[in-house]
């Protein structure tokens, strides 16, 4: 089985689903990591229930890649969220474990069965504020030209632009925008081996991008699960191929 995913924004994240057989499914590892919990073990948890539905899948991801991964139905995905005690989590993830407990599988549902989502008790002043803010990240956008890789920022105002009509962004593959920590979480490490690979990793391939190119890549400021802004370097789908190499060089014969 193979299908294409779509990204629907919620609350600042991703959720990566899929429709199979016409029913909404939520790819389970990414979502897990979004709330700071390890995925390995929350699957080990989710196999011990009788309630829980998974499906094995080959999915088209977001960067034009085809990979495997786990996918969880609504009915699943809501008996797991219920067993995450929010007083375990860390006090950055919390809000969003609560967030997703009360709204994730209607936002999801929404999108599939309507087109889009947005959430019914919203005023109209939210809904003007989110207009607001999507024109403020354009405005950015416009305001970056000449400091940040062109590919990169209409990338990144593409990507805004499709979140503020409901949307799907329309990316030519070999520029959407590639963060380091998102191709890790893509070799499926544990949430330990995760960390400790992170930070190195990220200063080699900064390394091997100045070394082929004779400058450093741009950054961008990346917007994390707690509010906060960091810069990142701003790198593309373009720059896969030099991260596999940094990878396979460094730490594919390790294992993971």
């Amino acid at each position: 089985m193979t299908t294409e995913l779509v990204s629907i924004p919620f609350r600042g994240q991703s959720v990566q689903s899929v429709e199979i057989d016409g029913k909404p499914h939520v790819v389970f590892r990414p979502l897990v990591e979004s709330l700071g919990l390890d995925a390995d073990s929350q699957m080990k948890r989710l196999r011990r229930h009788s309630w829980a539905t998974t499906v094995k899948m080959t999915g088209v991801g977001l960067d034009g890649k085809t990979r495997e991964m786990t996918c969880i139905d609504l009915r699943t995905l809501t008996m797991w969220l219920a067993t995450i005690d929010e007083n375990r989590v860390s006090e950055e993830a919390r809000p969003l474990v609560v967030a997703y407990q009360s709204e994730i599988a209607d936002v999801i549902e929404s999108y599939w069965a309507n087109g889009g989502a947005i959430n019914p008790r919203a005023t109209e002043h939210q809904i003007n504020a989110l207009i607001r803010q999507s024109q403020m990240q354009m405005e950015l956008c416009q305001a970056a030209k000449g400091l940040i890789r062109a590919e990169h920022l209409e990338a990144k105002a593409r990507i805004i632009l499709a979140r503020g009509l409901g949307e799907a962004p329309e990316l030519d593959p070999g520029t959407r925008p590639l963060y380091t920590a998102d191709f890790l979480k893509e070799k499926n490490l544990s949430h330990k081996r995760l960390k400790s690979v992170a930070g190195v990793f990220g200063k080699r391939m900064k390394a091997a991008y100045t070394l082929e190119h004779g400058r450093e890549p741009e950054k961008y400021p990346m917007n994390l699960p707690n509010g906060q802004v960091r810069q990142v370097n701003a790198y593309t789908e373009a720059d896969r191929p030099l991260m596999e190499q940094v990878w396979g060089k460094y730490y594919a014969v390790q294992g993971r």
